[in-house]
């Protein structure tokens, strides 16, 4: 894994590419809670991740987080909300995605700097805020 971050610029790549990475990143973390906290089945496992993973979840939770995060923080969440977006969920609405983009960059940024122990932060301060 380490030779394959390595090779990410984080000076040059797209904030699509961080938040592909911070989505894929999130959904792992909330998946590993909520099956350490629970035996059910996966499927209600799944259904209950939605809550947390949806981009209306990450909208939500960003704007109720975003005094908690660093000014560099902020920056790369704005830069994630304010990238082109070809295709929105039909869903959401348009505000609520570019939310959500710009939190699974900021996540995706934290996790290819290799700063775990912010990131692992953030994502239980998105936990507690849903329980």
């Amino acid at each position: 894994m380490e030779e394959y971050l390595k090779k990410i610029d984080l000076q040059t790549v797209p904030m699509q590419t961080l938040a592909f990475i911070g989505d894929a990143i999130y959904n792992v973390y909330i998946r590993c809670y909520l099956a350490g906290n629970s035996n059910e089945k996966t499927g209600l496992l799944h259904k209950e991740s939605i809550k947390y993973v949806s981009a209306k979840g990450q909208s939500n939770i960003i704007e109720e987080i975003q005094e908690k995060l660093t000014d560099e923080e902020k920056l790369v969440y704005k830069r994630g909300r304010n990238t082109n977006i070809a295709n929105v969920s039909k869903n959401v609405d348009v505000i609520s995605y570019k939310r959500a983009t710009g939190f699974e960059a900021l996540l995706g940024y934290l996790y290819v700097k290799g700063n775990k122990k912010r990131l692992e932060e953030i994502i239980n301060i998105c936990i507690s805020k849903f329980n």
